[in-house]
């Protein structure tokens, strides 16, 4: 009986630790891409991303108001003092800029460009890491030199994305004179959006590091990020006054911005935030930034079939050239982590820790010999 009750808790674990936050992130990337061609749709009806942003928060905090009271109950946490919150305002600042420059490139863009994009997060967080020092560069080692090299094509893939169009995949053809026009102002939409979204996802590892920083002092997913999308409504709030002065921008009539709206600010800023919080306190931001490259055929069918959004040449390329970057990048990471295992002491010592009931159950079986 006892062996049956631990291998249940084994599973059970195992689930809760593996299978869930696989399951929940691959979900919320493909959320993700829904939820930028939404927006996108929106933008093309006149919505603005200021705007967009007040009400989408808003109404996250407001699902998320119960969040506090059930936390305070269900676990015991340390005080929300001044520090934390100061701490969570500090997020809801970098977020809402992050947000800011995102939908900007969206809109300049297209949601596969975010897409590819979004795989120079663990580049930057890398440069991040050693700057801060909380990574440890040697480059005798593989595993740091593999992160060097991935890091170095991730970023030279944004810049064949920025700055080379190419050819498209999917467009029909069109006379000489109106292709060249149409070639140059989508060249440089498609560079100011790349800018955009190179700033975003270098805001990203600084949100990751300041939440994982906030999670450690207070472990409370929900009530944290009730904080968060309450500080960047009240932000897009105020920086909405200045920026959409146009109060018919801010009447929000029942057709696409309204699904928008109420899709992003359900599913995205709460949902999303809240998995990824979740994700982040339980496997880390590694394991979170791992799930990226997903989003980019995602993005480019949905993308092509509902926006009729062209796809380019350039995209293509660059898209694998940052995937290959990427991934060079997390083999790195996962050799440091586990290049080191030995088959005899270690194997025995993952073994216990991974499963504790095992190595309770091992130490009364000695004691009674």
């Amino acid at each position: 009986m006892a062996r049956g009750g631990g291998g249940a808790g084994d599973h059970s674990r195992y689930c809760y630790r593996e299978a869930l936050p696989f399951t929940a992130l691959v979900a919320m990337e493909c959320t993700n891409v829904g939820l930028n061609t939404l927006f996108k749709l929106a933008t093309r009806h006149g919505m603005s991303r200021h705007v967009f942003l007040v009400y989408a928060y808003a109404i996250a905090a407001f699902v998320l108001v119960p969040a506090p009271f059930f936390a305070r109950r269900s676990r015991v946490l340390p005080a929300l003092n001044f520090s934390i919150l100061l701490k969570i305002f500090l997020l809801g600042v970098v977020g809402y800029t992050s947000q800011i420059m995102g939908y900007t490139g969206i809109n300049y863009g297209s949601p596969t460009l975010a897409s590819a994009m979004s795989n120079l997060a663990p580049a930057f967080t890398f440069l991040l890491a050693i700057i801060f020092r909380m990574e440890n560069l040697a480059l005798s080692s593989t595993s740091s030199r593999a992160k060097i090299v991935g890091t170095i094509v991730s970023i030279s893939g944004a810049f064949v994305v920025t700055f080379y169009k190419g050819p498209s995949m999917n467009a029909p053809p069109s006379s000489p004179a109106s292709l060249h026009q149409s070639l140059h102002s989508s060249q440089s939409n498609w560079m100011i959006g790349s800018l955009f979204l190179s700033v975003e996802y270098f805001l990203v590892p600084v949100w990751y590091i300041i939440q994982a920083h906030i999670m450690k002092e207070y472990p409370a997913e929900l009530t944290v990020v009730f904080f968060y999308t309450s500080f960047v409504s009240i932000l897009a709030a105020g920086v909405g006054f200045f920026a959409e002065p146009d109060s018919s921008k801010w009447i929000i009539k029942p057709n696409i911005a309204l699904a928008s709206i109420l899709c992003s600010g359900v599913f995205g800023c709460c949902l999303n935030n809240a998995v990824h919080t979740w994700a982040l306190h339980l496997r880390g931001p590694v394991y979170v930034a791992m799930f990226k490259p997903l989003s980019i055929a995602i993005a480019a069918a949905m993308g092509v079939i509902i926006l009729g959004d062209t796809l380019y040449l350039g995209s293509i390329i660059g898209a694998a050239i940052i995937a290959l970057g990427f991934y060079t990048v997390m083999w790195g990471k996962a050799k440091e982590d586990f290049g080191d295992f030995d088959v005899t002491t270690d194997l025995e010592s993952s073994t216990t820790q991974k499963y504790p009931l095992l190595q309770s159950y091992e130490t009364e079986v000695s004691q009674k010999r």
